[in-house]
C-alpha cells in the first residue's frame, strides 16, 4: 500500500487586493500559486512543489487554522493574529512583513473633545462621564481583545465595550458610543467622520505578514519542504535590497573593503588579478558607496541588479526552527 503524507498548507487570502498582493509576493520568488480549476477553487498548489497545498481562504479563517495548527503558514495581518489569538506569540511566529495591507488599529474621539489628546486625559474624560451621568463611557470596536489590553496598559478603565458590527466611525455621530477603536490607513475617513486620533492612540502600525504556525505538525517532511520555499523567499529579498558594484581599483587592500563595509555595508564578493573589484551593498547605500569608489580612484562605477542571493544561512528558516525547537 502507497505511504500516505499530509501536505504542507500554506493559507493565502481568497479574494481581492490581498490575494493579488500575496500571489505577487510568492512569485517574486519564483514560487507560482495555482488555483486548481481556477478562481471559484479554494485549494491550489505552488507550481513545481510537491507536498504543497494552498488554501485560499477568508481573512478570518488564515488566522483559524494557523492557531489551531491546520495550516502551516499563512498571509495574514497582524491586526488579525492579536485580535483573535490569545497569547498570540505562543501560537504562530511572524516571519516577514510584507509591505502590503498597513492599517493602524487607532484610538480615536471626537475632534469637538479639544482637551483630549492623550490615554490619560481619556481616563479623566471617562471618570467625569461615569460621576455626571451614572454609566460608563462607550466604546465601539470590532477589535475588542485588543481594546481591553491597550486600555488596561494605559489604565483606562472606566468604560464599556459596544461591539460594531457595521461602519465603525460613524457609531459617534449616531449616538452609539463616545469614542472608537478601528483601522484606518490615512485617518481620512475618521476626519470626515469628525474624530481624531490621540497622540498616543496608535495602539497596533499592522501590515500582512508572513505567518507560522507553531502548533502546525512540523515533521522532517514538512521542514525540508519549508526551507525550500523560506530559501527562495529569502533569496528575493536579499536580491531586493542589495546591488552589485563593480570599479576597477588595482590598489584595493583589505583594509580598503575593511572601510567600505564599515561605511557602507558593502561585502567584497569577488576581486580580479587585471584590477576590478565586485561588491554588494544596500540598495540605499549605493550611491553614497559609488561616490567613495571614484573618490579612491574609480574612473568609473557600475551597479547591477540581482535576480536572487542564495545564502548558506537562511534567516527565515532560521527564525523557524528556533521557535519549533
Amino acid at each position: 500500500m502507497a505511504e500516505s503524507f499530509s501536505p504542507l498548507v500554506i493559507a493565502v487570502p481568497s479574494k481581492g487586493r490581498l490575494q493579488e498582493n500575496a500571489t505577487a509576493f510568492f512569485g517574486r520568488a519564483g514560487l507560482t500559486l495555482v488555483q486548481g480549476r481556477g478562481a471559484r477553487d479554494y485549494r491550489g498548489r505552488i507550481a513545481g512543489l510537491d507536498n504543497v497545498e494552498i488554501a485560499f481562504v477568508s481573512a478570518g479563517e488564515i488566522v483559524a487554522l494557523l492557531a489551531s495548527g491546520s495550516a502551516h503558514m499563512g498571509v495574514t495581518g497582524e491586526d488579525l493574529l492579536r485580535e483573535s489569538i490569545a497569547d498570540a506569540d505562543s501560537k504562530v511566529e511572524l516571519l516577514a512583513p510584507l509591505g502590503f495591507g498597513h492599517a493602524n488599529v487607532v484610538v480615536a474621539v471626537p475632534q469637538a473633545w479639544i482637551d483630549v489628546k492623550t490615554m490619560a486625559d481619556l481616563e479623566d474624560v471617562a471618570a467625569a462621564f461615569r460621576a455626571k451621568r451614572g454609566t460608563r463611557m462607550r466604546v465601539a470596536t470590532k477589535y475588542v481583545n485588543l481594546t481591553r489590553r491597550y486600555f488596561a496598559e494605559s489604565h483606562v478603565t472606566d468604560y464599556r465595550i459596544v461591539e460594531s458590527l457595521g461602519a465603525t466611525e460613524g457609531a459617534p455621530a449616531a449616538g452609539g458610543a463616545e469614542l472608537i477603536v478601528d483601522i484606518t490607513t490615512t485617518g481620512a475617513t475618521l476626519a470626515a467622520n469628525g474624530l481624531k486620533v490621540l497622540d498616543d492612540g496608535v495602539m497596533l502600525r499592522s501590515e500582512a505578514n508572513l505567518v507560522a504556525s507553531l502548533t502546525a505538525n512540523w515533521d522532517e517532511t514538512a521542514r525540508e519542504t519549508v526551507r525550500v520555499i523560506l530559501s527562495r523567499i529569502a533569496a528575493e529579498e536579499a536580491a531586493r535590497t542589495t546591488r552589485e558594484v563593480s570599479a576597477c581599483l588595482p590598489t584595493a587592500s583589505d583594509d580598503f573593503f575593511a572601510k567600505a563595509g564599515t561605511a557602507f555595508g558593502a561585502r567584497r564578493r569577488r576581486q580580479t588579478s587585471d584590477g576590478w573589484v565586485v561588491l554588494t551593498c544596500p540598495t540605499a547605500k549605493v550611491a553614497g558607496l559609488a561616490d567613495w569608489l571614484i573618490a579612491q580612484g574609480a574612473e568609473e562605477v557600475t551597479v547591477a541588479a540581482l535576480d536572487y542571493v542564495f545564502a548558506a544561512t537562511n534567516p527565515l528558516y532560521e527564525k523557524l526552527l528556533a521557535r519549533l525547537a
